[in-house]
């Protein structure tokens, strides 16, 4: 199986809540702290990635603490997400979310790191963020 068969440049940044709230307002219309953000920079699909991602380290820490795993684990996952969303997949609906987040597992499996996504919480993420899970 191959993991991704694509090639290309990815750049991301770990920012804190305020910063990706601020960047979740401006760039996605939506109030409060998620995850990740991706920024595909390409005009068109098929030429080699070219993307940004911010990633939220005080929500990785928060999912990271919930499903009792490091928090460069969860940091892994939203990288593959952004990745995907790159490659053509969604999660704004029940399939697409299923199948979207099943292939980061496939992947994080293939990798070694074991699925991640898929853990379920030990406790209540709690309030104020908006993350893909």
């Amino acid at each position: 199986m191959a993991l991704l068969n694509t090639t290309g440049e990815i750049r991301g940044r770990i920012v804190l809540d305020d910063a990706m709230a601020r960047a979740h307002e401006q760039h996605c219309n939506a109030p409060g702290t998620t995850d990740v953000i991706t920024f595909d920079l390409r005009d068109d699909a098929a030429e080699h990635l070219d993307t940004d991602i911010l990633l939220c380290l005080d929500e990785a820490q928060r999912q990271a603490a919930l499903r009792n795993h490091a928090v460069e684990r969860e940091l892994l996952l939203y990288i593959i997400h952004a990745v995907l969303h790159c490659l053509g997949h969604d999660d704004h609906d029940d399939e697409s979310f299923q199948l979207m987040h099943a292939r980061e597992d496939e992947i994080l499996a293939a990798l070694g790191v074991g699925t991640t996504f898929s853990v379920e919480p030990t406790a209540d993420p709690g309030a104020g963020s908006q993350s893909s899970r």
